[in-house]
């Protein structure tokens, strides 16, 4: 099946029926979840505990004991490949793993069958505010950031979504007053239809995922920009204004649909926005309790906080606090609260995370990169004023990606480049003429090695992969577990 004869979904849903209909529709209902696991798996278990007859499908081998732990759940379930069986259904549930593209799901699509995506169902059964984060870069920390401002706040909150607790886990224990803290991939986009954040926040979009966009970056995007396609006046649409394809799609949806967008930026100063001016972070936003574009007036450039007082450092970072911020504003949360929160944050594992310094030569695991903006971002870190002292781990499995935007960094930032991987080649051809050395690595134990023998004292070591794992690890984690544990038996 060619490209264009794929039935994908549409960037906005068409007449959408609302949430409260779905699910009232659910008791009784014919659902088939594809995907076991951990999205699809508790999507299952919420739509049978709420009166579906549900029918859970993969094509990979189950788990041990997790058939018969379905079966206890009143889920029926097959592994090990798809039957006629998946398609005896009403309607289809997609675990994010499982393409649109994939030919089961194609096939419900052919006979008009709805499909949602896991995040979309759990909505309907959300009683409290959602705050939904994404982005190519950065969602997972100012994720993180925003269940720690709540944290601190003594806010009740959970934190779910693409972080790594299924939003379906916890609906059916939330009341009307938690903050449910969601990060949202693009993937769990692609089949939303009602899916409606109280504040939906979009960081960025850079080349990502594209092997699942069959390497489009408009579909990609237009999956990002699902984020919003419900929002409503009175909503909060919380975006990167320094990001052009981000800022073109929000101000043409705020001005077709009546929506006051707010924006952060480090180069401009919006309004209604946070942004940074004298090395300060300024919020001009709304006062606590109001929604965007309605009365009382603004609070006009207040001063909020020195950028040297935030816990994480670079740019990148800024953007996130940003973010953060405005957030806070959204769920009424006080500013010497969120201050003291964006001091305090350690920040999360994997990013830019410092496991150790040997001889004199610092660790950094920055294992979640995986992509070439999150490279970009980490290299920009960096000082360079005395010249090239960091020592880049990169590759893994090739996403697709375009290393040119890294290479004025390598030259500026990086004194030796081990690769790694699938996409080892790419990386040795693309950045290797940027640097001095270069070196390729049959495993990460040995590119630790390669990596001493080219750092010195007061230089960094930086796992930064800019692609995917899955070529040698699990996951993102076990690379970087890996890493850090090499690195400690130093």
């Amino acid at each position: 099946m060619s490209a264009a004869e794929l039935r994908l979904p549409p960037v906005l849903p068409e007449a959408p029926a609302s949430a409260e209909a779905l699910r009232a529709a659910v008791p009784g209902a014919r659902v088939t979840v594809v995907g076991g696991a951990r999205s699809g798996l508790s999507v299952a278990r919420l739509l049978a505990r709420h009166g579906a007859h549900v029918f859970l499908t993969d094509h990979g081998a189950a788990e041990a004991g997790v058939a018969d732990a379905l079966a206890r759940d009143g889920v029926e379930s097959e592994f090990g490949g798809h039957t006629a069986r998946a398609l005896d259904c009403d309607w289809v549930v997609l675990s994010p793993g499982v393409p649109t593209t994939s030919p089961l799901v194609q096939s419900a699509l052919q006979q008009k069958r709805p499909v949602y995506a896991e995040i979309e169902v759990a909505s309907w059964f959300c009683p409290g505010p959602i705050v939904a984060v994404t982005g190519s870069n950065g969602k997972t920390t100012t994720t993180s950031l925003i269940a720690h401002v709540c944290a601190t706040d003594g806010r009740a909150h959970v934190v779910a979504g693409n972080i790594g607790t299924a939003f379906s886990d916890f609906v059916d224990d939330l009341d009307e007053d938690t903050v449910v803290v969601l990060e949202v991939s693009s993937f769990q986009l692609d089949h939303i239809v009602t899916f409606r954040p109280h504040v939906a926040v979009l960081l960025n979009i850079t080349p990502d995922h594209l092997d699942r966009y069959d390497h489009d970056l408009s579909r990609y995007a237009a999956a990002k920009f699902r984020l919003f396609a419900n929002s409503q006046p009175g909503d909060w649409l919380v975006y990167n204004q320094d990001d052009p394809l981000v800022r073109e799609h929000v101000q043409h949806l705020s001005a077709e649909r009546g929506l006051v967008p707010v924006a952060f930026s480090v180069t401009d100063e919006p309004a209604p926005g946070a942004f940074v001016r004298d090395g300060h972070l300024v919020l001009d936003l709304p006062a606590i309790g109001t929604p965007p574009g309605a009365s009382p007036p603004m609070i006009r450039s207040e001063d909020f906080m020195p950028t040297s007082d935030l816990a994480l450092r670079g740019r990148h970072n800024l953007y996130n606090s940003l973010a953060s911020a405005i957030v806070a504003r959204a769920v009424e949360i006080r500013s010497d609260v969120v201050r003291e929160s964006l001091t305090s944050f350690e920040g999360v594992p994997h990013r830019l995370e410092t496991v150790r310094t040997v001889g004199g030569v610092a660790f950094v695991n920055d294992s979640k990169a995986t992509n070439v903006n999150a490279v970009w971002y980490a290299l920009e870190s960096f000082p360079s004023t005395d010249g090239p002292s960091v020592v880049l781990i990169a590759g893994g499995r090739d996403k697709g990606n375009d290393y040119e935007p890294l290479q004025r960094l390598v030259a500026e930032k990086v004194k030796g480049i081990v690769a790694i991987g699938e996409g080892a080649e790419a990386v040795e051809q693309d950045l290797g003429p940027h640097t001095a050395r270069v070196a390729r690595a049959d495993s990460m134990q040995e590119a630790i090695q390669y990596a001493q023998l080219m750092a010195e004292a007061g230089d960094t070591v930086l796992l930064s992969p800019a692609c995917a794992s899955f070529d040698m690890f699990e996951n993102y984690e076990d690379r970087g577990d890996t890493f850090k544990r090499l690195v400690h038996a130093l």
